[in-house]
């Protein structure tokens, strides 16, 4: 469990960078093939390293407030100035995988319309479309068969702690109930487990496959000698 501390404690720390992330959500009456309510839209993006994460990046408190580098750092990766407040500042943390970073989280609804913007500009727009930032995904908040839909989108990697960010954030904007939330993280951890198993054997099978063929070509060489 990260150390948590107020937004005014964590700027009095001296010695550390600040990072700002924020989730950016939404009520949605859209359906999946017309009959499974997608209910809300909650946005992440896929980072350049190929891991998931929340829009975002370091910003300078001796130069800009905490909301505005986290609004310049939204226009260059999202292609909008998103307006961010303290009243959206959610809580502030220690990175697990970084020292001498503080991490804070904010959230911010808005209406589906703003969202698809936000979507379309992510593309035309944002200068960081293409390098930092591979593409805006969308957090699939329901249940399919098999474990498709939330488990499946857990199962993924993401970067440091934003994966505990966005469980924390679900259950407290009441997007998904505890039960729901308990259980796309049980069936998360399944899915990993056997995937696991499933790229051991995958990378066994890869390795035999280019020994075979290997031996093969040495084979056919030898064979003109």
């Amino acid at each position: 469990m990260e150390e948590q501390f107020t937004r005014e404690d964590a700027l009095r720390r001296e010695g550390y960078r600040h990072a700002c992330h924020i989730m950016l959500y939404g009520d949605s009456s859209a359906k999946l093939f017309g009959k499974i309510p997608i209910k809300h839209i909650v946005l992440m993006q896929m980072r350049f390293d190929g891991l998931l994460g929340f829009p975002g990046g370091l910003v300078n408190p001796s130069k800009e407030t905490l909301e505005a580098g986290l609004s310049r750092e939204l226009h260059e990766e999202v292609g909008v100035a998103v307006p961010v407040g303290v009243d959206n500042h959610v809580s502030s943390c220690l990175s697990p995988s970084c020292p001498q970073l503080i991490t804070h989280f904010y959230i911010k609804k808005m209406t589906e319309a703003e969202l698809r913007e936000i979507e379309r500009a992510a593309v035309a727009a944002a200068t960081d479309h293409g390098l930092e930032v591979l593409g805006m995904v969308r957090v699939p908040l329901y249940f399919l068969k098999n474990g498709g839909g939330l488990p499946y989108f857990l199962s993924h990697s993401f970067i440091s702690n934003s994966r505990a960010q966005l469980l924390s954030a679900l259950q407290r904007c009441r997007l998904l109930s505890q039960g729901e939330l308990e259980k796309a993280v049980r069936q998360a951890e399944q899915m990993r487990r056997t995937n696991s198993g499933n790229s051991s054997r995958e990378i066994m099978t890869f390795r035999n496959t280019i020994t075979f063929r290997n031996r093969s070509f040495y084979d056919m060489s030898s064979s003109y000698d």
